[in-house]
């Protein structure tokens, strides 16, 4: 698996790859881990603030009975902590394979985002203590504050996205084909499920057909009565992680086909968010239970 790690630091010296002799999945994943924060310290260190408040939010899950729009009011600051957590991991591999000559704007573009990460979901998490909702939430002037915050910094994300989109475009990552074509195909799918993530601020609920917070999903929320937006925005968001591993797979398995498989894979993948994104419009649910 170390073909899939970074190749180079970011002072262009070759980083040593996880040491393929170690003894458990658990020591690989600590090697991993290692390199991570050599590769790029701001968003591994981002991203251990984020396993930090899911460790937290998921202690008071036990702990904390209340409820907002019908779930436990720790859910949202764990799954947006969990979301994010594999948001800046992954942002970290993925820009650590571009040449050494771009990493000066590699190391802006992390702390754009760690930064506009870390706000987030001090905000959700801050709202959730209050025993509030963090979206939409525009019941007084202190919450309109903390929502229009959050929109201020997930648009700062966004743009930061297009430039490091630019960036994997514009310079080839190092890596097979394949892996290249899932990393650009990845972050441009990510980049669409962010704007999607826009529509749902424009109307200010993410509910089509019916006011947030009824039947939903278990675990998910998602609605089981009328249209989400966040089916869609959720798989964009995780095609960061799905389409690189895609090409990566398919670069092992059939290697004389892979990049183009990967872009078939990439493509079957935009189609089924335009599909759900569409069902969602027409207020229908993904599951009508």
């Amino acid at each position: 698996m170390s073909a899939i790690l970074p190749l180079k630091a970011r002072s262009a010296t070759l980083l040593r790859a996880p040491n393929r002799r170690a003894s458990s999945p658990l020591a690989y994943v600590a090697e991993w881990l290692r390199v991570l924060h050599r590769v790029n310290p701001v968003l591994s260190g981002a991203g251990w603030l984020h396993a930090g408040l899911l460790l937290l939010a998921l202690v008071l899950l036990l702990l904390d009975h209340r409820l907002v729009t019908g779930l436990p009011v720790w859910v949202k600051p764990a799954k947006f902590a969990l979301s994010g957590l594999l948001y800046l991991w992954t942002l970290g591999w993925l820009l650590a394979d571009l040449p050494a000559g771009v990493q000066k704007p590699v190391r802006r573009i992390s702390r754009g985002v760690a930064l506009s990460m870390v706000v987030e979901m001090v905000c959700i998490t801050g709202q959730a203590a209050r025993g509030t909702t963090s979206h939409y939430n525009i019941a007084s002037g202190f919450n309109i504050l903390v929502f229009n915050l959050m929109g201020v910094f997930i648009l700062l994300n966004t743009v930061l996205t297009i430039w490091a989109v630019y960036l994997v475009w514009r310079h080839r990552p190092h890596g097979s084909a394949d892996y290249v074509w899932g990393v650009r195909l990845g972050l441009l799918l990510f980049l669409v499920g962010s704007v999607l993530g826009g529509m749902m601020i424009h109307q200010n609920q993410h509910t089509v057909g019916a006011p947030d917070g009824g039947p939903g999903l278990p675990g998910l929320g998602w609605s089981t009565r009328a249209g989400d937006l966040r089916i869609a925005h959720f798989l964009g968001l995780h095609a960061l992680q799905a389409v690189p591993l895609l090409g990566w797979v398919l670069g092992r398995t059939v290697p004389r086909r892979a990049a183009l498989l990967t872009w078939l894979g990439a493509v079957l993948y935009a189609g089924e968010m335009v599909w759900l994104f569409m069902q969602a419009l027409e207020g229908r649910p993904l599951v009508n239970w």
